[in-house]
């Protein structure tokens, strides 16, 4: 395995036992992912422009200087037009509640959340902290100076 690892402690509410623990589905996999924790006989359907809060049944305890990123599974937004709404959602290090999606329909028909369906994946990685600075009489002149939103291109 490339890359470096990160022992991540879990626990599964009493809501989520039973669901698969997060998991790679590859060897290479950037990616855990999330199974929706509803009820087996009350599923989550989400109505096209509709967003709802979908139960992982997961807490997490990252180590300092760590974050999850809680990203759309590429599959269910290209097939279904659902993606997560906040995107990616963060999970900080001190944070010790559950973990939930917040999933969004774009698409045109209804969507059905089902207990133990995969519905994100989560990405743990290294977080930067950034000390800012006053600029003293301005900020440095670069090329593309203020110009965004489609500036450089297409």
């Amino acid at each position: 395995m490339t890359g470096s690892n990160v022992t991540v402690e879990f626990l599964q509410l009493p809501h989520g036992r039973g669901l698969p623990q997060p998991a790679y589905q590859t060897l290479e996999a950037a990616g855990m992912d999330l199974v929706a924790a509803v009820p087996d006989d009350a599923p989550l359907v989400l109505a096209p422009g509709r967003h709802g809060m979908v139960p992982t049944g997961l807490v997490i305890a990252l180590p300092p200087g760590f974050e999850a990123q809680v990203r759309p599974r590429s599959g269910v937004a290209a097939k279904f037009g659902v993606t997560v709404l906040n995107s990616p959602g963060t999970i900080d290090a001190d944070y010790r509640g559950e973990i939930n999606v917040i999933l969004i329909n774009h698409g045109r028909e209804p969507f059905t959340i089902r207990r133990g369906e995969r519905i994100a994946q989560m990405v743990i990685a290294p977080v930067t902290r950034a000390g800012l600075v006053a600029a003293a009489g301005g900020l440095s002149a670069t090329a593309r100076g203020g110009g965004g939103f489609g500036s450089t291109g297409r």
